[in-house]
């Protein structure tokens, strides 16, 4: 989450200032100097649950170079300025993993409040070589009857996808995650 110390407009100090709002008083960063709010509205995410259609349905999981230990979980990114969620999930398989998607459906959107963040995510039926872009650095395939769910973020669509197909989600323990 970006927190602004100085306002962008003006360069003076920002400021946690209550002031009322539609539906009442609400404490944000503020301006002194000129009024300028920042509003630290949550950030687009979009996620799909790839499954690879030449590859007997198995589901993509992939692992960010930049995380620690080996979790593994579904292609993301975010938005850019002038494409659908539609078109950027299309763009982000593509860019991430080489992969040629062949129908998309919506699967829900959820919150993510410790990242500030909200989810829209997707599943993808997706077929081609399996290529990596350098943000990730391995994948793994799985039967849909294998893969675990975690409970946070990403995993509630991967387990929304799972019980579609009349799957019920298994979950990963948060202590084996801390220790992967």
């Amino acid at each position: 989450m970006t927190t602004y110390r100085f306002c962008p407009l003006c360069a003076s100090e920002l400021a946690l200032i209550t002031q009322a709002e539609d539906g009442g008083d609400k404490e944000r960063l503020r301006c002194t100097a000129c009024s300028f709010t920042h509003w630290n509205n949550p950030t687009p995410v979009l996620a799909a649950v790839i499954e690879c259609t030449d590859r007997d349905g198995q589901v993509l999981l992939a692992r960010n170079a930049a995380w620690p230990g080996r979790f593994f979980g579904l292609i993301t990114g975010f938005m850019e300025a002038g494409e659908s969620p539609e078109e950027g999930i299309r763009r982000e398989i593509a860019e991430e993993t080489s992969l040629e998607v062949d129908r998309l459906s919506l699967l829900g959107v959820w919150d993510f409040q410790r990242m500030n963040q909200i989810i829209i995510a997707y599943h993808a039926e997706a077929h081609g070589e399996i290529r990596l872009s350098p943000e990730l650095a391995e994948y793994q395939l799985f039967a849909p009857e294998a893969v675990r769910c975690w409970p946070q973020g990403t995993g509630q669509a991967l387990a929304t996808w799972l019980r579609r197909r009349g799957v019920e989600p298994q979950w990963l323990d948060l202590a084996d995650m801390k220790r992967e």
